[in-house]
């Protein structure tokens, strides 16, 4: 069996769902071309996922999948808060920003019994987690409706965690990708490793297909997963610049400059540990700041400098989320990307990477 034929997709190409950056709209195109279309739905309100769960089946009718955060919503802290603030008084003051006028509050939301309750009515054939897997309970819930389970692995530790908590693909995260590390049983960034280190030794680890996600940017990078054992890829960077994808007229432009050859780990945007271009609010704090609150709780105090800077086409405050290989990085239609990826798959893609 492939990994084409587990998931009924043509291509064994999974569009790595990108939250804040995307919507239906690139899911759509992905999945119409024969590929996996990911919608990421951890900043949707319920309301918003039904919304666009509905723009999906009214556009589609191929496999797609949705994705979901699984972390432990924290408790907000006073203390955390007013010190993080502290830590950007300085550039509030810069902006004019009154400290009294910011919300707090989380920015994500973890997968939970009421945004089941909304996937159940559409059946989605594909659910993906981040941050490990939420409650067995919620996972047996999805897999009733005949859902496959995928979910992102950063070690072989958590890749066989996954794997004997029931997931159907274990998604293999080098530390190239952009966005969030998808570590959850260990928050150490020294156990962190590059693709095709990751890679192999996952494939050897575990049963089920593995998924190769991190520095894959072209049809060569996909050949160079297939070859490591891979049954498939999933790639997120180069779709940003896709005219399907929402990214920002900064982000866009960052993607497009030399900056985006420079990316490292950081905790200022979320308070977990993200890969992005570094820019101004890079550069002056560090990339991980002690002070910043656990995640998603740092996200609010830096949001109102993020839009005074971008108001004035300066993405000096903004996460511009991505992987260490923007080169793949295109302004073409998703679909015409997603078949230049699976190139390297050959006439009969059908055939290609077989499971063990």
């Amino acid at each position: 069996m492939t990994l084409q034929q587990l998931l009924d997709i043509e291509l064994p190409i999974v569009q790595a769902p990108m939250a804040g950056v995307q919507g239906s709209a690139l899911a759509v195109a992905v999945s119409n071309a024969g590929g996996l279309g990911s919608l990421p739905c951890a900043m949707l309100s319920l309301d918003a996922l039904r919304d666009e769960l509905g723009a999906i089946r009214a556009r589609t009718t191929r496999p797609f999948n949705v994705n979901f955060f699984c972390h432990v919503p924290p408790e907000p802290g006073a203390e955390r808060e007013a010190a993080w603030r502290a830590v950007l008084a300085p550039y509030y003051r810069e902006f004019g920003i009154d400290m009294a006028t910011i919300p707090a509050g989380p920015g994500r939301a973890p997968f939970d019994r009421a945004a089941a309750d909304v996937l159940e009515a559409f059946r989605p054939p594909v659910v993906s987690f981040h941050f490990g897997l939420p409650s067995p309970e919620l996972v047996a819930r999805v897999k009733r409706w005949g859902a496959k389970v995928l979910s992102s692995a950063t070690t072989i530790e958590e890749a066989r965690w996954l794997e004997a908590h029931g997931v159907d693909a274990v998604i293999a995260q080098g530390l190239e990708a952009g966005g969030h590390r998808g570590m959850f049983l260990s928050a150490d960034l020294a156990t962190q490793t590059g693709t095709l280190a990751l890679l192999p030794q996952i494939v050897r680890a575990v049963r089920v297909p593995v998924i190769a996600a991190g520095g894959i940017a072209d049809a060569r990078g996909v050949a160079a997963a297939l070859a490591l054992g891979a049954a498939g890829v999933q790639v997120g960077t180069a779709y940003l610049l896709c005219p399907e994808a929402s990214t920002s007229a900064v982000h866009r432009a960052a993607l497009g400059s030399d900056a985006a050859r420079t990316t490292v780990l950081t905790n200022l945007f979320s308070g977990r540990p993200a890969r992005a271009i570094v820019n101004r609010i890079i550069r002056e704090l560090g990339p991980i700041s002690a002070a910043a609150p656990v995640f998603p709780l740092a996200a609010a105090a830096v949001a109102p400098l993020r839009a005074h800077a971008e108001s004035r086409g300066s993405g000096d405050f903004s996460p511009l989320w991505s992987g260490q290989n923007a080169s793949g990085c295109r302004a073409i239609p998703a679909a015409e990307l997603t078949r230049a990826l699976a190139a390297a798959c050959g006439r009969d893609a059908a055939n290609v990477s077989p499971l063990r």
